[in-house]
């Protein structure tokens, strides 16, 4: 077996590992981070239903940047939704045989990969032409839409430039899962492509991307209007402090 299966084999149980301890750690602190006020952003719904209504709105819609920017909701969603269905496609990597929604997917995958680089290159032209938005750009911001589209692109040429051995990376893949290594294939955009994924897996828990998860735990949005109808002992205790201060 080649010294390159055994790094990136160990590399990405590493990453694995740091994605999901890490991930689960924040996720822990912001189930525990108390929620003492009443703010959700008005007009908000009341009841909870309507709570998981308008969340499902935000992540499926991007609703509230719809309303707020039309040319970053469009560039956004783009990016998203090609990004969700591109990861979908990628289902045939890690099941065998392969499911067959995975399939179904497979003719979709392609296009979409188009349509990812389309919307991070929108993101990216937007940090530096728009001057409000290139005030408070910081250089992490520019790296990761870099490293996504790095991303990307290496995972396309791997389709139209220099086309990869599948089956050999599949087998990799599934070896990796079942704890039986097989030989990856040593084609150097797969290599970059590989890399980019295992840098992204370890920079995730740690970055602004946590918004991902962080959306679901946002008071401004998960919180019904019940101010009037229900009364919240933790805004009566954190008003009595304030007083007492």
């Amino acid at each position: 077996m080649s010294s390159v299966t055994v790094v990136y084999a160990l590399l990405f149980y590493a990453a694995t590992a740091i994605l999901i301890v890490g991930l689960g750690l924040k996720i822990m602190q912001y189930w525990q981070t108390p929620q003492p006020l009443k703010i959700p952003v008005t007009p908000a719904p009341m009841t909870g239903s309507g709570v998981v209504s308008r969340l499902f709105s935000e992540v499926v819609f991007f609703k509230s940047l719809f309303k707020s920017n039309k040319w970053i909701w469009l560039f956004g969603w783009v990016f998203h939704a090609a990004l969700a269905v591109a990861l979908l496609r990628h289902f045939r990597y890690f099941t065998d045989p392969v499911w067959d929604w995975v399939v179904l997917v497979q003719p979709f995958g392609v296009y979409a990969g188009f349509a990812m680089m389309l919307g991070l290159a929108g993101l990216l032209l937007r940090r530096f032409v728009v001057p409000r938005v290139r005030y408070i750009t910081s250089p992490s911001d520019i790296l990761f839409l870099v490293l996504l589209l790095a991303i990307g692109a290496s995972g396309l040429s791997m389709k139209y430039v220099a086309p990869t051995d599948i089956i050999a990376l599949k087998a990799f893949i599934l070896g990796l899962m079942y704890f039986d290594w097989q030989p990856l294939p040593g084609d150097a955009n797969l290599l970059i492509h590989l890399g980019l994924v295992i840098t992204l897996m370890i920079v995730f828990p740690f970055s602004k991307l946590l918004h991902a998860p962080g959306l679901f735990f946002s008071p401004a949005r998960n919180q019904p209007d019940d101010v009037r109808t229900k009364r919240h002992p933790g805004a009566y205790e954190a008003q009595n402090e304030a007083r007492g201060s």
